[in-house]
């Protein structure tokens, strides 16, 4: 598992790919092994995503009679959820990459957009935290979460640009499988796995 100095590296280098320096490429691994590695990401999220996932047990029970309660069977259901949300995007960019015959950027891909999710796994998870609180701003924090998003959109958009270059059908495609699938998914999952609210 890469140490906590080996991450700090790694998005030290995608924030310089975010800000157009390609030297940012230097701080990560972008090797066969890299990428193996770069699924450990998914462990480094890990703490952020439980912390979402009971916001929204706690969203569940808003809407279910007095004294309900949900089991641990729940928390099973939400992390293949989010395995399902991980992976589904990153085949789907390696079909795209293989369609368009860029194979060859589908590692550096695969590396960035998973240690990518670091940052927004927590900035998530401290809005979800925020969430569970009583508060009165919750049109704030929808906005918030609205702007994060928009963030993440831009961040992907030019580190796909970085590893690219100038080709913006290429580099829409990739954000587009890259993120709405899992979005447009998620809904109908949770409704086949028993975790939607409505």
């Amino acid at each position: 598992m890469p140490s906590y100095h080996e991450v700090r590296l790694y998005l030290s280098g995608l924030w310089l790919l975010i800000k157009g320096d390609a030297q940012g490429f230097r701080l990560l691994d972008i090797s066969d092994r890299g990428m193996l590695r770069s699924f450990w990401a998914f462990i480094w999220c890990l703490p952020a995503a439980v912390v979402s996932w009971f916001w929204w047990r706690s969203y569940l029970l808003e809407g279910m009679p007095s004294g309900a309660r949900i089991g641990g069977l729940f928390f099973v259901r939400m992390g293949m959820l989010e395995v399902f949300n991980w992976l589904m995007p990153l085949v789907l960019a390696g079909l795209l990459c293989a369609i368009l015959g860029i194979g060859r950027k589908f590692v550096p891909i695969v590396v960035t957009v998973n240690w990518l999710s670091v940052p927004f796994a927590y900035l998530y998870g401290l809005l979800s935290l925020r969430f569970l609180m009583p508060s009165g701003l919750d049109a704030l924090l929808a906005l918030i979460h609205f702007v994060l998003l928009i963030v993440m959109v831009v961040s992907v958009s030019r580190v796909m640009r970085m590893i690219c270059g100038p080709q913006p059908l290429t580099v829409t495609g990739l954000v587009l499988v890259l993120i709405v699938p899992g979005m447009l998914a998620t809904e109908a999952l949770q409704r086949f796995l028993g975790i939607y609210p409505f």
